[in-house]
Parts: C-alpha cells; sequence; structure tokens
C-alpha cells in the first residue's frame, strides 16, 4: 500500500491548505469591518520658535491629542501603529511630513486614549519657511493584522498656523 512517508505527506499537504484557506477568509473578513475612528488635536503653546544656525526652523509644541480608533480593531486585528505628523507646503516641496509623535496600539481597550504631550520629534524644515506657515496636523494608522495586508488610513485637521517671527 502507501508508505508512511508517503502518508505523513498527504496529511500535511492537506493540513497547510486548510491553514491558507482560513488564512484567506480571516483576511477577506476584515473588508466587511468599516471603521469609524475619531481624533482631535489642540496646539495648547508654542514652547519655541526659532532658526538653528544652520539656518533651520525649529518649532516645539505642547500638543493635546484624544482619539477614539476602537472600531479599528477586530478579531483580526494583531496591533495598530499610529503617528501624528505635521504637513505642510513649501516653494520646493509640494508636500512636507515631518512625524511630531507616535504610539503602538495593542488592543481594543488602549485605543480610547488622551495625551497632552510636546512633540516627541523635532520639527525642522531645512530652510526658513515655517514663518507664519500654515500647516495641517494629521494622524496616520496603520492597522497591522495577524493575517492579511496591512490597511492604513489617516484623519487631518486643518488650520493651525505658526507665528510671523521666531520667538
Amino acid at each position: 500500500m502507501h508508505s508512511f512517508g508517503y502518508r505523513a505527506n498527504a496529511l500535511l499537504t492537506f493540513a497547510v491548505t486548510i491553514l491558507a484557506l482560513m488564512c484567506a477568509m480571516a483576511s477577506l473578513s476584515d473588508n466587511f469591518n468599516s471603521p469609524s475612528p475619531t481624533a482631535e488635536v489642540q496646539v495648547l503653546n508654542i514652547n519655541w520658535f526659532q532658526k538653528k544656525p544652520d539656518g533651520d526652523d525649529e518649532v516645539s509644541l505642547t500638543l493635546n491629542i484624544s482619539a477614539n480608533l476602537q472600531t479599528l480593531f477586530t478579531w483580526n486585528t494583531k496591533q495598530v501603529f499610529v503617528f501624528l505628523a505635521a504637513e505642510y507646503e513649501t516653494p520646493k516641496n509640494g508636500l512636507n511630513q515631518v512625524s511630531l509623535w507616535d504610539g503602538i496600539i495593542p488592543t481594543k481597550e488602549h485605543a480610547k486614549f488622551w495625551i497632552h504631550t510636546t512633540n516627541k520629534y523635532r520639527f525642522i524644515d531645512q530652510g526658513s519657511n515655517l514663518r507664519g506657515k500654515g500647516f495641517n496636523l494629521t494622524l496616520h494608522w496603520h492597522i497591522m493584522p495577524k493575517t492579511g495586508k496591512m490597511f492604513a488610513d489617516k484623519i487631518a485637521m486643518t488650520g493651525f498656523r505658526l507665528p510671523e517671527t521666531y520667538r
């Protein structure tokens, strides 16, 4: 009849096929989730706004970040990477993005948060392009699933402006 090796190979192939099918079904089930996250960012203070000796502008901000990202979590979500970016235009570049803060949200219970912080990363523009500049604060997130493709989206908050003079 069939040898032990042949039977073990058939069983392993069948198990891997079933596992692949289950992973594909799990990944496809995420397409039925329509999340509705909310976020709000407030700039409480501009701690300093200076021109560095090398000619670059640098800004330090105090921020309130509040978000409810619980709807991003499904049974297939491993974790969510979230970051806040300042986005603005300059004559040289149509879109400049500077990451100000980031975090990893491991569970749905941690996905509703309020943070009072200064920017974690330096807000620097290479040149003197920030004086009087309007900018958006955009909360980006990347959903890392247990199986399947990663999803990314964002919420943009507009209407922020830097001072005309250095402080």
